[in-house]
């Protein structure tokens, strides 16, 4: 039997009200554990940029033990009341570089000392936004570790700043020279072998557009944490006299 006008779009509206109630709830319901989640994976990438981690390791056990998180400003100044969970990265990004917050995740060990910094870093590849953290010692000048990631980069290609290998170059590179905040720089092509170059990195192939933002990335936001860098290391030169 064919039904009227009316019949149908009071059923149509009413699918539609249960089907996003349900959806809804179901967005409600999961949302905690969405939210350990990213938390998780956070915790996860934050320690992958300093050490080599393994399937049986508790993340949640070694960051506890392992990892003192607070925020800063651009002048190296601790934000009190605030923790880096408090901190949305990518909102932080659009802001003037003097006006970002920024976590600050350090590694200490067991007489307290810092071992290790890590600073999340934010930035534009070549079709999506790149991000990631980058990790030094203790001498707040030499890379323990990097993590990148990318939400649309090119597979093979830009999508590569993702891989060990890639991530392997920036391990023992310098940010500094003679004081200088100069960065690390990701060179066209690849092939070459930059083992004597303190701050250049070996290239990716047919990826030069996505090498240029994780240069720019780098030098943008260790440029918003140089103030707390050099404090760092003008503290450890003056505990070391």
């Amino acid at each position: 039997m064919r039904q009227s006008n009316t019949y149908i779009i009071l059923y149509s509206a009413a699918i539609t009200v249960v089907c996003g109630g349900l959806l809804a709830f179901a967005s409600t319901s999961l949302k905690e554990k969405q939210d350990a989640n990213i938390a998780m994976e956070q915790k996860q990438n934050i320690l992958s940029s300093v050490l080599t981690l393994n399937k049986e390791d508790n993340i949640n056990e070694i960051y506890a033990k392992k990892v003192n998180g607070f925020v800063i400003d651009f002048d190296g100044n601790v934000k009190d009341g605030l923790k880096p969970e408090d901190v949305v990265v990518a909102v932080q990004y659009k802001k003037a570089p003097k006006d970002r917050l920024l976590p600050v995740y350090e590694f200490r060990n067991d007489s307290n000392k810092v071992e290790y910094a890590v600073m999340p870093v934010y930035g534009y590849g070549l079709w999506n936004n790149i991000w990631g953290f980058v990790a030094v010692k203790s001498d707040f000048n030499t890379v323990q570790g990097v993590k990148f990631q990318h939400a649309g980069e090119t597979p093979g290609l830009g999508a590569r700043i993702e891989s060990e290998e890639i991530q392997e170059r920036y391990k023992g590179k310098s940010i500094f020279d003679n004081g200088n905040l100069v960065s690390i720089t990701i060179q066209k092509g690849e092939g070459h072998d930059y083992a004597d170059s303190p701050h250049k990195v070996d290239g990716m192939s047919g990826a030069t557009l996505t090498g240029k933002g994780v240069n720019n990335m780098l030098k943008d936001y260790l440029a918003c944490y140089e103030k707390y860098l050099k404090k760092n290391t003008d503290a450890n030169k003056t505990s070391s006299l």
